[in-house]
């Protein structure tokens, strides 16, 4: 994908990162265009976690480039101005378990931004609404479901106003009757013409709601497209070998 700078929210060239004698990506080019969505694949230990890392700047590269939001990230400096335009949801959802919902979206705008208070309550209430949990904001994390947390933490992603979101495998911890709730606060952000990676194996939202499919491979980018021609006419052996399995 072509694109001119200001229409980039995330360009990689040449991404090497290593853990030790590991080389966990391995030559990454990947160009993401603002408002796009992408939906990142594979097998286990293929590198998809690590890239968004990267692009977090919560793990360093050490070959190649990358910017996200504009910033270059090839400092400490830079990687924490980039996590200031870059909301990140994990696999588990590290919400703070001693303070309620409303604290848990109040702290990073108040303390990070120096929003005041009242400010950060009335957006973190907006986005309560807006992720389905009007009414939770006294809870603490203990008393909700996992889907529920889990939209808790998105709506306190989004409390910092992001330009781009990133997600690792944001159902794999709940149970399967909790995902739905989950996939569906995410398609309402993708709609909304957010910026968004996401890592997942939640393939019928990744032919509904990507504009384009990744799949890696032993820290590489085996194939990349649309998702019509990503999944009803991959390329690669690997690719039909992976999306076989997935059927079964």
């Amino acid at each position: 994908m072509n694109a001119r700078a200001a229409d980039v929210a995330v360009r990689a060239k040449g991404l090497g990162k290593w853990y030790g004698d590991f080389q966990a990506l391995n030559g990454i080019d990947l160009e993401v265009g603002t408002g796009e969505k992408i939906v990142i694949c594979g097998p286990s230990g293929s590198g998809k976690s690590t890239l968004i890392r990267c692009m977090n700047g919560l793990e360093e590269y050490q070959e190649g480039s990358l910017e996200v939001a504009g910033i270059a990230l090839d400092s400490e400096t830079a990687r924490r101005r980039a996590r200031l335009k870059v909301g990140m949801v994990f696999q588990q959802f590290n919400l703070f378990p001693h303070l309620s919902v409303m604290d848990n979206l109040c702290l990073a705008p108040v303390k990070v931004r120096r929003l005041k208070r009242e400010e950060a309550e009335q957006r973190a209430n907006e986005l309560l609404r807006r992720v389905g949990l009007e009414g939770q904001e006294d809870k603490f994390p203990a008393r909700l479901s996992g889907g529920q947390q889990q939209r808790v933490a998105i709506a306190r992603a989004l409390c910092m106003e992001p330009e781009i979101m990133l997600f690792d495998e944001p159902t794999s911890a709940l149970d399967p009757e909790m995902v739905q709730e989950v996939l569906e606060v995410m398609a309402e952000m993708a709609q909304s013409g957010m910026t968004m990676l996401c890592v997942s194996h939640e393939m019928a939202f990744a032919r509904q709601m990507a504009d384009r499919v990744v799949f890696m491979d032993a820290g590489e980018i085996l194939e990349e497209a649309p998702p019509d021609r990503f999944f009803d006419n991959p390329q690669s052996e690997r690719l039909q070998t992976f999306l076989g399995q997935l059927r079964r």
